[in-house]
């Protein structure tokens, strides 16, 4: 290892005290060299060592002075590494040979490692592959199963429950099973995805009275990267439910409420400009009802409740920073139902309009998603139905205070139209919360809060209503591929004129994976 070389400001009196500090220090270490080699030597090699120590002490010496009398050229300094400054340094100073792996620790290779006499050793820690973090049975995902350019992950929960619904004075209890199918099947493409989603729930009464409620929801998005600051999505989807007995639009004393059909499509565009973003979108939605059938057995048409609906959305966003980007946003609907008048002869179809500014938030894993506050209208053909105005606060919120820890927000605010003869509908203003814990690595929480309030005009002959909802609910990762779920609800539907409605509902289940 080359010593570096040394320059000093000192003063000329302590130069000279460092160098024969530093001569004598040298002195004594090349004497004890010197004496450790003449004891398994001859006599003749012992004189050469001496006569060479003799020479390497002056030349200690000169060195010393000269690097420390103040000057900085690099010509009076001996290079530690073997080779000569000078001319007058290399006949007085023989060469130092190079150490072998079997030769003895002398005092010339002390001079010449003297700062690493301790090496460093390797850690244990640096000594052995560090060990990666065990990945949670609960954030585990399934290897799915590949089709061509696809993986499709299944899943399949078979459950038991048992439900107690009281309205007024009435009161029902039953027993069912249910399953529930989901799955995802997403691309994997070196550019552009397709995405499908998938859900559904069947139900089947084994003992007791009440609405057996199935469902299905399957939607498909397909992004397209066109350029490096254009990405546009078509979407399409199915939606099929039955309408659930508090609906104020379902009909009073019905042993089965209306299935409902949507339909949707939608295309949009998102395109940045430097620091402007604008997004424009189009939604299609089509929704069609079947009959009703009430306690006698006849059933009520409800194909005046067709409609189609267009909605036309622009939005346009400055990027203070990739993660604060304050927005406005414009929106512009049309209904179509598919009979010019109901059945009670009102004209239905209307135009709706919107307008908000908010702003999105994305700091990683802690927070993001978007709040927003605006104004939006309904208005209808027949003047016999009042329009419908509101101020609106809209939020979309996804927060994790701690790692394990997920809380959910939304905030909603909507016009729902109403198909009650004399009414022109209610803003729904919709409040729920959903806090996922991990209790261990293979139990997680959930629980599951709401509100929503329906607000009817003034002039309305219905009063306000208030929906609450809580559940809550456990799941234990067996494995990778099998989870036990457990579950346990209320819903209260609170109106100021009429009788409130409970409903309580607890069920265990199987949850198989792939």
């Amino acid at each position: 290892m080359g010593q570096p070389k040394q320059t000093s400001s000192v003063t000329p009196l302590r130069a000279m005290s460092r160098a024969v500090s530093f001569a004598a220090f040298g002195g004594l270490l090349l004497s004890q060299s010197a004496l450790a080699q003449s004891a398994v030597s001859q006599q003749a090699g012992a004189a050469a060592n001496r006569s060479a120590t003799s020479q390497d002490y002056r030349a200690t010496i000169n060195a010393a002075a000269a690097g420390f009398d103040g000057e900085t050229d690099d010509s009076a300094i001996p290079a530690a590494s073997g080779t000569t400054a000078n001319a007058d340094n290399a006949q007085q100073r023989p060469a130092i040979p190079d150490a072998q792996s079997g030769d003895d620790i002398t005092g010339s290779i002390l001079d010449d490692d003297i700062r690493r006499l301790n090496t460093r050793e390797a850690s244990v820690d640096e000594a052995l592959p560090r060990r990666k973090a065990a990945e949670s049975a609960s954030t585990a995902e399934t290897p799915g199963i590949p089709i061509g350019t696809f993986v499709l992950r299944p899943s399949v929960t078979q459950s038991i429950n048992t439900e107690t619904t009281k309205d007024g004075n009435t009161r029902q209890q039953r027993a069912f099973l249910e399953t529930d199918a989901a799955a995802t099947l997403t691309s994997d493409w070196s550019r552009h995805q397709l995405s499908v989603t998938s859900e559904g729930a069947w139900q089947k009464n084994v003992s007791g009275e009440g609405e057996e409620q199935p469902s299905f929801k399957v939607n498909g998005d397909l992004r397209l990267d066109l350029s490096r600051d254009a990405v546009a999505h078509l979407t399409g989807g199915y939606n099929f439910y039955r309408e659930d007995t508090d609906d104020p639009d379902a009909i009073a004393g019905a042993t089965q409420q209306s299935d409902v059909q949507e339909f949707s499509a939608g295309a949009s565009i998102q395109r940045d400009f430097g620091i402007l973003r604008g997004t424009t979108a189009l939604a299609l939605t089509r929704s069609v009802y079947s009959d009703a059938t009430l306690a006698s057995g006849t059933t009520v048409n409800m194909s005046d409740r067709n409609q189609t609906t267009g909605t036309l959305r622009g939005r346009v966003g400055y990027e203070l920073s990739p993660a604060l980007i304050p927005f406005i946003e414009a929106t512009i609907g049309r209904t179509l139902y598919d009979e010019t008048r109901d059945s009670a002869g009102y004209e239905r179809s209307g135009h709706s309009y919107g307008a908000k500014a908010g702003v999105e938030v994305d700091l990683g894993e802690k927070l993001k998603g978007e709040v927003g506050v605006g104004y939006a209208m309904a208005d209808f053909e027949d003047s016999r139905l009042s329009s419908i105005d509101t101020a609106t606060l809209d939020a979309s919120l996804l927060w994790s205070p701690i790692r394990g820890t997920d809380v959910n927000l939304g905030l909603q605010t909507s016009i729902q139209p109403s198909t009650t003869a004399g009414e022109s509908g209610y803003v729904s203003h919709a409040l729920t919360t959903t806090v996922t814990h991990q209790l261990r690595d293979n139990l997680v929480a959930t629980m599951i809060g709401g509100v929503t309030w329906r607000d009817y005009p003034s002039d309305s002959s219905i009063n306000d209503e208030l929906v609450y909802t809580t559940a809550t609910g456990l799941t234990w990762n067996i494995n990778r591929y099998l989870d036990l779920t457990s579950t346990l609800g209320y819903e209260l539907t609170a109106r100021k004129d009429g009788p409130d409605s409970q409903q309580w509902r607890a069920g265990v289940g199987l949850k198989l994976k792939r």
